[in-house]
Parts: C-alpha cells; structure tokens; sequence
C-alpha cells in the first residue's frame, strides 16, 4: 500500500491501483493522520481539522462515520485503529511518499558533500519524481495556515533541485539546463542559486551577453527590493562569465556542507547524577521531531550538565551531526554573543564557506534554515540570554531539535517545552559529593549538602575541596560554611565560584532589579510579597512588581506561589553581602518593621467585630500602611505574612523598640487565626525585648497576650502568675481599663483552677470597675465569666448570665459577645441534658462566625456540636463534625483541641463497634492532654476509665460534686434562679444535691471536662 501527500491526498493498494476517496472530508482525514503516521492523533484535533474551531454537536458520530469509512477503503486488519484518546494510521517503511522523499534528500545532500555527482542526479531525480503537485493539495483553504510539514517539504524540494544543478554543472551536462533553470528563476526571482546556475550554464554554452543579463536582472532586483547586491558565490560566477569562454566546465562551489557530520558536543559530565524524571522529558521532547527545549535555572543549578548528558545519550539520533554554541549570556567577563555572529557560527561549522554567508541577518537565517532542513541534526545553544537571541537560530525543520540553556525560562519562545530545574534532591547531592570527592559512605555529608543549597555548582566545589585535601573531613568543611559571613568564601575553587556566577546574574540586572536584589539582603525574610519590597525599595508596587519579575527571569528569586517570593539560600548570602557594601540596612529594618506593625494593625482594626475592645488592646499608629478594604484580603495577608512577622520578630527584637508594638498588633491576628506555637514564640520574646528596652507598657501587653495564650492552650496554672504580673503593671502605669480586663481574666482562671470562691470575688471587682466606666461590652464579658462560673452548680442560672451577655451583644451589635454567649449557653444545655437545644445555639454560634471567624470560638462550637449530635444518637453527623475539627485542630497546632476531639473520636468509634480503633484514639487523646500539666484531670480520669477492659458507656460529661459559689449582691441570673449570696450561703442546694429546674423538676449537677470556652471568656485573649 502506498500513501502520497506531495499533491493531493491519495492512497494506493498493495497492486498500484488508486483507491477513491470521495469526500474532501475523507480526504482531509486521511492527510491528518498521515501528518503523524504510526502515532495517535487526538480526536479533538481530528474535529478541528474537519470542521474547525468550531465543530458542531454532530461532529462526534460523523468523525465515527468517516473513519468507518476509510477503514473500509484501507482494507487491512488494523491498519487504522482507535487508540485512546484518538485514533492511529500504521504506515510502513517505504509506504509514505513524504518519508521517501526525504530519505532521497538525505542520500543527495551526502552525496553532494564527497562530490559525487551522478549520485547526486539519480537521488535527486528518484525524488522529485514523487512530486504531483503542492503537497497536501485540497486539504487547507487559502485563508488556513499551511502546516510546518508542507513549508518544509517546498524548502526541500528546492534544495533539491539547487543540488541536481549543480551536479548536472559539475558532470558538463550544461545544453539542457537553460530552459529549466530560466523557469526557476522566473518562479523564484530572489533565489540566488538558481540565478547562479542559469548565469553559469548559459556561459558555459556560449551565451555570455544573455549570462551577463541575468546578472543585472538579479542585482537590480535585490537592490530595489531589499537593498543587498548579491553574494559571494553570484559574484564569483559574474567574475567567471567576464573572464570570457572557458575550456571546460568548473564545478560550482558547494552549497552544503563537504565535511564529516559535525560532533561538537562537549564532553560527557562525568559525575552527572541523579534528575531521571528530568532526562526522561528532556529525551522525549527532542525525539518527538522539530522540537525546542529549554532547560532553565538560577545559576550553578546544572543546566548545561543536564543538556551535555541528555544530547551525548541522543546522539544516535541525529546522524547529521550534533552542533554546540555557548551564547554567554551569563559568562564572567563575557559579553552575549550577538545573533548574527551566532548565525555565521554554526553556518561555518556546517561547512558553508565564510564568503557565501549574507551580510543581512534574515538572509543569513534563512540560508541556516535551508541547510538544516533536510537534516536530523541537533543543536545545543548554552547560557542563552533572551529569546530574541536564539530565534534566529532555530532551523525550520522536522527532523532537527534544539535544547536551549538559559537562566531564563525563555516564555517568548512560542512552543517550546520548558524544563525549569530546581537544587538536587538530599541523595542525589550527597551522591554527587562522593562521586566528586571520592569519600566513601562512611561520612556523613547531610550537613555539608544543605549548607551548599543542594546546588551542583556549590556541590562540585565543596566535593573539589574534599578531593584536594584528605585531612579535610566534612563536618569541619560544613563548620566553616556555617559560620556567620563567609559561606561564599568557601564556595569558590579553582575555575568554579558560586559568587562569581552571581554577580554575572547581578551584573546583569536593570537598575530597579539590582536595588530590590540589595534591599532584599538588608532585611532577610523567609518569603517576600510585592507590597514589602516595595518598601524596601521606598517605592511603588508596580515598580517592585516589575524588578521581581525580572528577578524571577534570571532565577535568582523563585515565585514560589502568586506574588510570594523566595531567593535560594545562596542567593541570600549574596545580596546580604551587596547589602553591607550598599550600607543604610538599620534604616531599611526599621522601615518593614513599622510597615509590618503597621499592616497588621489595620488588619485587626478590620476584622475586630462591631462593639470589641480590640481599639483598646492596640498600640497607637506604628508606621504608614493602607487600611484592608475587607476582612478577606486581612486574613489573605495575615496567613501569608505570619511566617515573616515571626523571623522579624525573633531577629531585631532587641535591636528595635518596634517589635513589641509589632508584637501587639499580630497577637490579635494569630489568635484570631488560633496560630498558637507562633503566638508562644513572638510572645516571649516580646517579654524579653520589652523588658530589655525598659518599656514598661510593651511589658505589661505581652504579659496578658502570655497569660492569654496559656489559657487557650489548656494551661491556667501557666497564665494565673503571668496574669498577676499584668494587673500589677497596669495598676502601676494607672490604666484602669486594662486593669478591668486583667481582673475579669484573673476570675476566669481561678475558676478554670477550680478556685470559685476567690473566682468570684475578683469578678466582683472587675463589675464594679465596669459600672464605674458605663462600658456595656465590658459588661457582657464579665457576665459571660459569671455564667460560666454558676455553671457548676446552676446551669439555669448560667443559662441567665449568657442571655443577659447575649442581649448587651445584640443591643451593640457586637458578634463576639453574641457568638459566645451562643456557645456558652450551649454548653450550660448539654450540662442539664438537652442537646437539642444546646445543638440550636451551637450551631447559631458557628453561622455568626463563618469559616474565617477566630479559631478559639470556632473549635468550641464544632466540639460542641459533636457532643451535641452524639446526645441525640446522630453519631453518622457527629463523626464528619469530629473528622472536620480534628483535621484543622492539627494544621493549626492546637494540641488541646486535638487531644479533646479524639476523645469524643473514641466514644463515636465504640458506639460503631469498631472498639479497638476506639481505644487507639483514647491512648493518643491521654498521650496529648497529660502535657497540660493538670488541667484535664477530669478528662483524663475518664480516658483511663474508658481504657480499662469493659469500660462503661459515658458520653463525656462525667458527673462530679463541686463546692458553692458566692457572687455579688443583686447580679441575680434572668431566669430568677437560685443565686449563691455573698456570705458563702446559697438559695441553691448544697453541692451534689438536687438543682431545681424551671419545671419544678430537679436533676444533679454535672461538670463537663474544663476546656477553656470562646475568646471573651479571656478579655486580653481574644
């Protein structure tokens, strides 16, 4: 069977005879597929040649008919199968006329080479006698694009015709060839060969006067229509013709190459190592025919290794020679090799001689085109430095590839497959050490690997080091690159240096790159955001926008998600040294420092809920920084900034009397987004600072914002001495609103310590202040303490303290005093045994805080729920609430709530049969919450309980007897119920007796495991 596209579409049987193919559609099918003979062809792009971009809803069945239908013209098993998700054409050697043809140039364009002319002639015959047209005649309409393919097989075909002349010349077989050329050269009136061999052969017939004419005709052309005489070789025919009639013939000078393949890779690496998955794609792309890759990366990461590997292992492949170009886009003391000089490079090395390439770099292209069309032959172009560089470089053929290195990842490059390439992994560079070194597995390198950034280049010299000097063991090696300055100091060797690379890189930058690169070295955070740099660069966001964006083009930062930044370790000790050399780092600390403090404040301003205390708790302005226009986009920057605010705070807390200002305004944040291991970090170091600076305010806040974090974490004996401390600074400094706060808090720790009397008494206190100020928030938190406090002995009566917390709220319009009271309420109903009611105000707890609302509140209401869903036996709801909290209690860190929630994890667990999962999150809840230092006793005595063979059901809320409370006069609860008065005696029963319910009925009291509850329980908490 034979298959043609050079013309028409057709197809031939096994006997010669042509099959008809009908329909321009069949026959456009047919040629798509032959497009890529003996691979799958997507169907979508099967619809899109038949019917364009466009196709309609029928497109599908019909594409199903014309394949049924060429299948049945094919006649042969298999020959076209469906082959997810497209379809593929089998095609045998020999059986394309295309494929033939191009085996036919490949035999003459070698032929040409060693001179050997009448081979020449035959291929070139043999060749263009598959011509019957244009190929792929009737496929494409005037206004479609005509494939790569067609373009490269006119190009070839003239090539073909230009070696066939010159062959006839060279043989004397000039007589016939006036006609045929004058043809061409009418056809093709700026092809200078044709002119050439039209000019020689009329000459060499003796029609010097009609030679010297096409001449004329040519160079007049050229001028007025691009303005170049023509070239060398036209020129030397000129001369040949003006020297009058020769003797016999000359042969023309070569237009192709007259040497062996070229082979200029350089040598293979010989410590390559590891990257497999990289290889593979790096191989599959240059095989696949046509293609340009580019391997990109910062500076020593081993790009030109990786492509020196991957073409010596592809060699093979391309039989007409392997071409090597360094560009020196990024080489010490070299300047870019510019494109036209690049051009005549390779046009050289492919044996075209000097004097016929074009002075005009479209003309030098297109003749470099021209050669390599024909060819499988593959480029390597090292250290490029744009796209506007290698463009000119890239041949037009399908059997040519190209692998580009560059520190850019060259997205002008329209098509080409881009392999970006990162440090080695922890093995392969401790792999790479060996090998370079010689040590054997006996020494450990972790260390030594990751000091080096796992970069190659730095790799390759530390390993040089280690070869160079036997008494040099690696742990010494990795103690001097450890120290404070210096690291790049070790990292240079002989002709390899890891500053040197980068200062190229540097070198290279335009004036607002190289300023963000420095003033990223004055400040060294984890990530960089635009707004920072910014003002690091005392300068708009565009601006710094741009300057990264170049940054990240050159790899010496990586955008490691939208607008985030990050520079290779490597790369940080460099700019940090161009940081010291530019000078003005303290001012530029200072600078971020304020604008952080200054950031976050905005963002706590923004998302404190209307009627909260947050003003109050806030330093005055830090800095200058835009107010969020939404809760969103503060919570957005809070998340992303947490990891920075953290390195600032632990790197100039005694170096700057801002970092406790910062330190306030981001504990709000992190609480709200219940970060507490970030909290316990800046918070103790603000102590420290603030004590160091003598700033006595900054030392009260963060004792509070101290005390605060360890009542959330489970820990009130850790925050009642800090709280202590807090009250007696803020009654020194006389700030009475602050002093209310602590007191409100001191309650609820005594209480949380199972200290109710002195509980109550300090609440009194701080009710008393209240009043005095008129301040109805203040109001609502103390009551929530009081509802939470007559909890153990009253639920009814807490039930009140909560509704009256709940209705200050709703008069404020104050979502915190409201949610809390919700939730507190919640849990006074679960204590009385109705979690159907308890459930209603959870739940309305959780609609008020949405998914973005302060964790503490949120992790209270969904336990909550748990525990009110396993009351009314929905333990199939219970268990995706309890998976829910369980999960985003462990990305937050929250250990208490992670230790409570496998607790009711275990009892929905058991209730399902599965009892020994059960017991398995028993064993780590009590593993969990015995690091609370006591505050979970209850808990934990239950866990233990539930953990000894044939444990009795509990649904978590353990009953236990607790002694009286006494409350101030006259704060009687809305429900009217019993009220411990101030003399230690109480209307209501004495402890463990029966509690009377509104109905008249009684129940006993209950105490559910003393978790700390929503943010209001702790005024300097929240």
């Amino acid at each position: 069977m034979r298959f043609r596209l050079l013309g028409a579409p057709a197809v031939h049987d096994a006997a010669g005879e042509p099959q008809h193919l009908g329909s321009a559609k069949l026959r456009t099918l047919l040629a798509t597929l032959l497009l890529r003979p003996n691979k799958v062809v997507p169907v979508d792009e099967l619809k899109a040649a038949l019917w364009g971009d466009e196709p309609p809803a029928s497109a599908h069945a019909s594409l199903h008919n014309h394949v049924t239908r060429l299948r049945r013209i094919l006649a042969e098993e298999g020959r076209l199968r469906a082959v997810a998700p497209g379809y593929v054409l089998r095609v045998a050697p020999g059986e394309l006329d295309t494929e033939v043809f191009e085996e036919r140039v490949r035999t003459a364009r070698a032929a040409c080479g060693r001179g050997d002319w009448a081979v020449v002639v035959a291929a070139a015959r043999d060749g263009l006698a598959l011509w019957r047209g244009s190929p792929l005649a009737g496929v494409f309409g005037p206004d479609e694009a005509e494939p790569a393919l067609a373009q490269r097989l006119r190009e070839s075909r003239l090539l073909l015709l230009e070696w066939r002349y010159d062959a006839e010349l060279a043989l004397g077989r000039h007589d016939a060839l006036g006609p045929e050329l004058a043809a061409l050269v009418a056809e093709y009136p700026l092809r200078e060969t044709f002119h050439r061999q039209l000019m020689l052969a009329l000459h060499r017939t003796g029609r010097q006067a009609e030679a010297l004419d096409v001449y004329r005709s040519l160079r007049r052309t050229l001028v007025e229509e691009l303005g170049i005489d023509p070239g060398p070789a036209v020129r030397e025919a000129h001369e040949e013709v003006l020297r009058g009639p020769i003797t016999k013939p000359q042969p023309p000078p070569p237009q192709v190459p007259q040497r062996r393949p070229p082979a200029q890779l350089p040598p293979r690496p010989a410590y390559f190592t590891g990257r497999e998955e990289t290889v593979a794609r790096l191989r599959t792309a240059l095989t696949a025919g046509g293609a340009v890759a580019v391997v990109s990366g910062m500076a020593g990461v081993g790009k030109s290794a990786l492509a020196a590997h991957v073409a010596h292992t592809l060699s093979g492949e391309f039989p007409d020679g392997q071409l090597y170009l360094n560009l020196y886009g990024a080489t010490p003391g070299m300047t870019p090799l510019e494109a036209p000089k690049a051009v005549a490079a390779l046009l050289r090395d492919l044996g075209v001689d000097p004097r016929q390439v074009p002075d005009a770099l479209d003309a030098a292209t297109a003749l470099l085109r021209s050669v390599l069309a024909p060819t499988r032959t593959l480029l390597v172009l090292d250290d490029a430095a744009s796209a506007a560089q290698v463009r000119p470089l890239l041949p037009a053929g399908a059997g040519c590839a190209v692998v580009i290195t560059s520190r850019s990842s060259l997205t002008a490059l329209d098509g080409a497959e881009r392999l970006p390439l990162a440090p080695l992994s922890e093995s392969d560079s401790e792999q790479l050490v060996r090998a370079v070194s010689g040590r054997g597995p006996g020494e450990r390198l972790e260390r030594l690997v990751e000091l080096c950034g796992r970069l190659p280049l730095a790799l390759r010299v530390v390993g040089a080091r280690l070869a160079a000097r036997s008494a040099l063991t690696p742990d010494v090696l990795a103690g001097l690159l450890d120290a404070e300055t210096g690291r790049l100091d070790h990292l240079d060797y002989d002709d390899l240096s890891v500053r040197g690379s980068l200062a190229v890189a540097h070198d290279g930058l335009d004036r607002d790159a190289a300023l963000a690169l420095r003033r990223m070295g004055a400040v060294d955070l984890p990530e960089y955001g635009v707004a920072a740099v910014a003002r690091l660069m005392e300068s708009d966001e565009p601006r710094a926008a741009a300057a990264l964006d170049r940054l990240v083009e050159v790899a010496l930062v990586q955008e490691v998600s939208y607008g985030r930044f990050v520079p290779h370790d490597l790369v940080r000790d460099y700019a940090r040294e161009l940081a010291e050399r530019e000078g003005g780092r303290e001012a530029a600390v200072e600078r971020v420092l304020r604008w952080y403090g200054e950031r976050a404040r905005q963002a706590a301003l923004t998302l404190s809920p209307v009627g909260s205390d947050t003003e109050l708790r806030l330093p005055d302005p830090i800095g200058e920084a835009e107010p969020f226009p939404c809760g969103d986009t503060a919570l957005a920057w809070c998340d992303a900034e947490v990891v920075n605010a953290v390195a600032l705070t632990e790197r100039y807390a005694f170096a700057s009397r801002a970092v406790p200002l910062l330190v306030r305004a981001w504990s709000i944040l992190l609480r709200h987004r219940g970060r507490l291991q970030e909290l316990a970090v800046v918070g103790r170091i603000a102590l420290d600072a603030a004590r160091a600076h003598g700033d006595a305010e900054s030392e009260a806040n963060a004792l509070s914002d101290l005390a605060g974090l360890h009542f959330l974490s489970g820990r009130p004996d850790r925050a009642l001495p800090l709280n202590e401390e807090a009250l007696t600074a803020w009654r020194e400094l006389g700030n009475e609103r602050r002093m209310q706060r602590s007191l409100s808090n001191h309650g609820l720790l005594l209480e949380a310590l199972g200290r109710y009397e002195e509980a109550a008494e300090v609440l009194r206190e701080s009710l008393e202040l209240v009043h005095r100020f008129d301040d109805a928030y203040s109001e609502g938190v103390v009551l929530i303490a009081l509802g939470n406090l007559y909890e153990h002995t009253d639920a009814r009566a807490a039930i009140g303290y909560h509704e009256r917390a709940l209705e200050i709220g709703m008069r404020l319009g104050g979502d915190v005093l409201v949610q809390t009271s919700h939730c507190n309420i919640g849990y006074a109903y679960l204590t009385l045994g109705e979690p159907a009611d308890a459930l209603r105000h959870f739940e309305e707890c959780l609609r008020i805080l949405g998914d973005d609302g302060p964790w503490h509140g949120q992790s209270q209401g969904r336990l909550g729920i748990v525990r009110a869903l396993r009351g009314l036996g929905r333990d199939e709801a219970a268990a995706v609430e309890c998976t829910r909290l369980l999960e985003s209690a462990g990305a937050r860190g929250d250990a208490q709530m992670v230790g409570l929630a496998r607790h009711q994890q275990g009892l929905l667990l058991r209730s399902a049969g599965r009892v020994g999962e059960a017991r398995e999150q028993w064993r780590a809840a009590v593993r969990t919450l015995e690091a609370f230092d006591g505050a979970h006793e209850k808990t934990l005595a239950e866990l233990r309980e539930l953990l000894r063979p044939a444990a009795p059901e509990s649904d978590g809320t353990s009953p236990a007897p607790v002694p009286g409370v006494a409350v101030p006069q006259g704060e009687a609860p809305a429900h009217g119920a019993p009220v411990p008065q101030a003399d230690g005696t109480s209307s209501a029963p004495a402890h463990g007796a029966p509690v009377p319910q509104a109905d008249g009925t009684s129940s006993a009291p209950a105490i559910r495991p003393r978790v700390p509850r929503p943010d209001h329980r702790f005024a300097d908490g929240a």
